[in-house]
């Protein structure tokens, strides 16, 4: 950890993070990971993604150390008015709340725009909800499978594969989060130029609709639509990395050189002139054509032998690398991306840097991954509760991780 170079674009900037598990924690993360000084917010019972194993400690998996570092943590009870007026202290501090609970009970606990609004007018309240609250999904809980299935995605599969599939990641989660850290970018800049605080609605449901829709929307754009959505050289069986003769690659000829280079290497010169392959508009409605050609010679060479071409010639190649094998990947080794770091409790462990990267402010952990309520009394502190307030509260708000050992 490199406390000589705190700071970052968003040095001063104080969020309140009441998210849980992982959309709203990897907005929150990007956002810490920029300078801010995120306060997660838990329950007593903690972050649900705190319980995955393998863990050194309970609590502390290896995911949740790279999603909440950089942040402190602080427990809280909002069923008991104690916890509930330290809040409202903390949000008079804030520049930014962000929560992902469903509109009910977000409006049973009081975490609404108005009301917070009426304690800090400048704030910028961002509600991460599963579904637009003025549909009738709105009350709807929200998972990254629900979504998937909802959003399109699913049934992208079945005209593959014949049968709906899921995405084997966490993938509108982590793209709603990202949606989440923008949107509030955005509105701290037209805040910072004189718009004053905002409310933010960012649903997961609908995000992801755009996302699959940008290549996808084809047909349907037009009225009355002009055929089917689907991006035709996207919904190919035959698209997907080939096997090599000692492992798999993904071999992408794509212009109109990348295929020529390709059929003089091969000795596939009858596509050349074929008509069907001269331009892109034209191959695509025929490339399962070329797909299962590109099929057939991959096997013929090993991995290194068609990475070696392809990138001589500028053909887009690359191997399929199982996730253990990325940080020995000689690139990611170049650039840096992964580093070991010191937990103070939980030792040793990988860290993935930002990937964005600023001249003026290099990215460093200022903060690990926190301990479930490691901060509460310090933060507590800091906003002016009495110590009488922050006894109380550390008896009412009593975290389900603490006095379990550490190893």
């Amino acid at each position: 950890m490199d406390n000589d170079k705190k700071g970052g674009p968003l040095a001063g900037v104080r969020i309140l993070d009441l998210t849980a598990v992982i959309m709203g924690p990897f907005a929150t993360h990007i956002l810490a990971d920029l300078g801010a000084d995120v306060v997660k917010v838990e329950t007593p019972e903690g972050d649900s993604f705190r319980e995955y194993q393998p863990h050194r400690n309970p609590g502390m998996n290896g995911s949740f150390l790279n999603l909440n570092r950089n942040k402190r943590s602080v427990c809280l009870d909002l069923r008991f008015p104690e916890c509930r007026t330290a809040l409202d202290t903390l949000i008079k501090t804030a520049d930014v709340l962000v929560h992902n609970m469903r509109p009910a009970v977000s409006e049973k606990l009081a975490v609404t725009y108005d009301r917070v609004r009426a304690l800090n007018p400048d704030i910028i309240f961002c509600a991460a909800f599963g579904f637009g609250s003025d549909g009738p999904y709105r009350d709807k809980p929200a998972y990254d499978d629900l979504i998937e299935a909802g959003s399109g995605i699913a049934a992208l599969y079945a005209e593959i594969h014949g049968e709906p599939a899921y995405v084997p990641t966490v993938l509108y989660d982590k793209l709603a989060g990202q949606a989440i850290a923008y949107a509030v970018l955005a509105a701290l800049f037209q805040r910072a130029s004189g718009g004053g605080g905002q409310a933010i609605e960012v649903p997961m449901f609908e995000t992801s609709i755009e996302f699959n829709l940008v290549e996808h929307m084809a047909g349907l754009a037009f009225e009355p639509a002009m055929g089917r959505p689907g991006f035709t050289r996207i919904l190919k069986r035959e698209r997907k990395p080939y096997r090599t003769k000692d492992g798999y690659a993904c071999i992408l000829p794509y212009s109109n050189k990348n295929w020529r280079d390709f059929y003089e290497f091969t000795g596939h010169n009858e596509f050349e002139n074929d008509e069907r392959f001269k331009r892109l508009s034209d191959r695509v409605l025929h490339i399962e054509i070329l797909y299962k050609m590109l099929e057939e010679e991959a096997r013929k060479r090993t991995t290194g032998e068609w990475v070696e071409f392809c990138d001589r010639v500028g053909i887009p190649c690359m191997p399929v690398l199982e996730l253990q094998d990325l940080p020995k990947d000689p690139h990611v080794k170049a650039v840096g991306l992964f580093n070991l770091a010191d937990h103070p409790t939980e030792g040793r462990y990988l860290t993935v840097r930002s990937p964005v990267s600023f001249s003026n402010a290099p990215f460093c952990i200022t903060r690990h991954a926190p301990r479930h309520g490691e901060h509460t009394t310090e933060v507590l502190r800091e906003a002016g509760l009495s110590s009488e307030q922050i006894d109380r509260i550390l008896t009412i708000a009593r975290p389900v991780y603490e006095g379990l050992p550490v190893e």
